[in-house]
């Protein structure tokens, strides 16, 4: 009898297995991307030939020893008119409404994670949502401690939906804006493979192998290790609840304060997020390529846009590296010079009391510097500013129409060669491109201008500060000529580096082109940076020597007369 029911399990079991399966990204109502050989694949028996139909096209492969198999299809036209997909080995598998048009990854955290029915305009932009042909898939929230080959954890909207009312509200905002906007202008179906998750951090998003490779990004790793060799789960609850009860208290005394007549009022300080087990955590090194990205590679796409970099402010300079190593590793695994575009973070508060010193340290900037860095260094890439955007009070600005219009930007103009959209071929606002000291005033050139420089409010220009050789920094008085800009100050009278729009919250950076779209911060200076040596997540910061200025050099006194004596 044991036996019996051995033989039946172990039959039951080879008969599942040699069921042709597909990922979790395959289902009903997806989209494939034209112009490129597409990527279908899944699992069956070792050995099974299995047959893909799609249209006029029919592609055979058999099953390795892993059961794996895979079949390229040939380039695609785009098409709006549903067909079906079928996938056939000893079972068949039929996809219904395939679409075939342009196909983008969003991902990064919160930013990029915050729905239509949390920006601007919610309620107006849900109810004019009504375009079958613009779909996203979302990729349920995971880890894995190894890369997945499908999807660990599904839910309701683990499925290609199309925009309507019902289905936009739950989108990715900056996602759903950006891919609009490709569908107004290029008129084909446009799928949105969104996965993110608020919070996270660059390194969770990248590989194991990848980081590795790089000293700065294994630091990482590392320091995770170390970290995880003491770590105490329920110590760390217990210290966790004392803080939040500590923080609270300060919230409410600071509420009191600020009520009380003619009081300044108190920044108050974030509330703390909840305990997590960082044993679980999804802020480990490669969790979330292993469970969020590996399982849909490799899905053809034409590239990825990208909206993070609030959780690794503390290690800007790390950032340097970090990005492009993410860029790289995932273009590697898809096995395609993806493009690849980030959403610069936006002018936000962090916190702090308004005004700051005067070129005051600001993780916040130099975060926001590392990243342009990366657009402007790594082929394929770009980059959305939206320091004109932001929210002071708030990290997650509601304005994601913009921020999606300007990733449509880059992707209209430097992949799909929209001349006819943006006649000057900008795709972005003016780049800093070099200067240098003229009578004692910095003399800056500029790309990326299009139809000239000026200012966002017809004002004076505004968001410079200078500095000398000692390196204290003084507000600049600026003025376009032409296509250059002139920097100075009268209490520099030497000046060797300028910095623009560098601190989290600079409303007064209003430098833009013709065509309204803004400059990034950039700085001349080659001086290090306060982040600079934050590479392991739980180190404390390096600490900053203090500029100390050079005293003012004073004329030699004059020698004292020596005293006659008398006669």
């Amino acid at each position: 009898m044991k036996r019996s029911l051995l033989l039946l399990s172990l039959c039951s079991a080879g008969f599942l297995h040699a069921e042709v399966k597909l990922p979790s990204i395959f289902v009903d109502h997806l989209v494939l991307q034209r112009g490129k050989p597409v990527a279908i694949w899944g699992t069956a028996a070792e050995g099974e030939e299995v047959t893909v139909k799609f249209g006029e096209q029919s592609k055979k492969s058999k099953a390795g020893k892993d059961g794996a198999w895979k079949v390229m299809l040939d380039v695609l036209k785009a098409s709006s008119d549903p067909v079906e997909l079928s996938v056939k080995g000893t079972n068949e598998i039929v996809l219904k409404d395939v679409l075939v048009g342009e196909v983008w990854i969003c991902s990064g955290q919160s930013n990029m994670g915050m729905t239509v029915k949390s920006s601007l305009n919610s309620e107006v932009e849900i109810a004019a949502a009504n375009d079958p042909q613009l779909r996203v898939f979302h990729v349920p929230n995971a880890v894995a401690d190894e890369p997945q080959k499908d999807l660990v954890k599904k839910d309701a909207s683990t499925a290609w939906l199309e925009s309507n009312p019902t289905n936009v509200g739950a989108f990715t905002a900056a996602g759903y804006f950006f891919g609009r906007e490709l569908r107004k202008q290029l008129n084909v179906p446009i799928g949105l493979i969104n996965t993110s998750w608020g919070g996270t951090r660059a390194e969770a998003w990248t590989s194991k192998p990848a980081l590795e490779a790089v000293p700065t990004c294994n630091a990482i790793i590392t320091g995770w290790d170390e970290f995880l060799k003491t770590y105490d789960p329920v110590k760390s609850k217990e210290d966790h609840e004392k803080m939040t009860a500590a923080v609270k208290a300060k919230i409410e005394a600071i509420k009191a304060e600020n009520a009380q007549p003619g009081a300044t009022p108190k920044v108050l300080p974030n509330a703390p997020r909840g305990w997590e087990d960082q044993k679980t955590s999804q802020h480990r090194p490669s969790v979330l390529f292993n469970a969020m990205i590996s399982p849909i590679v490799p899905y053809t796409v034409k590239g990825a846009i990208w909206y993070q970099g609030e959780s690794n402010q503390q290690r800007a300079v790390q950032y340097l590296t970090l990005m492009p190593t993410l860029i790289k590793d995932w273009r590697k695994q898809w096995g395609d010079e993806i493009s690849f575009y980030q959403v610069q973070l936006a002018g936000f508060g962090n916190g702090k009391t308004w005004p700051q010193p005067v070129g005051a340290d600001d993780a916040w900037a130099e975060l926001q510097w590392t990243q342009m860095q990366t657009a402007l260094k790594l082929p394929k890439c770009g980059m959305a500013v939206a320091n004109d955007i932001g929210d002071e009070k708030d990290i997650h600005p509601k304005n994601k129409q913009e921020v999606g219009r300007r990733l449509a930007l880059q992707a209209l103009v430097k992949d799909y060669k929209k001349t006819d959209y943006m006649p000057n071929g900008v795709a972005g606002g003016p780049i800093f491109g070099g200067g240098d000291v003229t009578a004692g005033k910095y003399v800056m050139a500029w790309s990326n201008v299009g139809g000239g420089l000026k200012t966002r409010d017809g004002g004076e220009l505004t968001g410079f500060i200078i500095a000398g050789e000692d390196k204290v920094w003084k507000t600049a008085k600026a003025k376009i000529v032409g296509k250059l800009v002139q920097v100075w100050s009268p209490e520099v009278s030497k000046p060797v580096a300028v910095r623009y729009a560098w601190s989290s919250w600079c409303p007064e950076a209003n430098l833009i082109n013709a065509e309204g779209l803004p400059a990034s911060l950039f700085r001349t200076d080659k001086w290090d940076l306060s982040t600079k040596g934050n590479e392991n997540p739980f180190a404390p910061p390096a600490v900053k020597a203090p500029v100390v200025p050079k005293p003012e050099a004073k004329p030699a006194e004059k020698a004292a007369e020596p005293v006659k004596k008398a006669a």
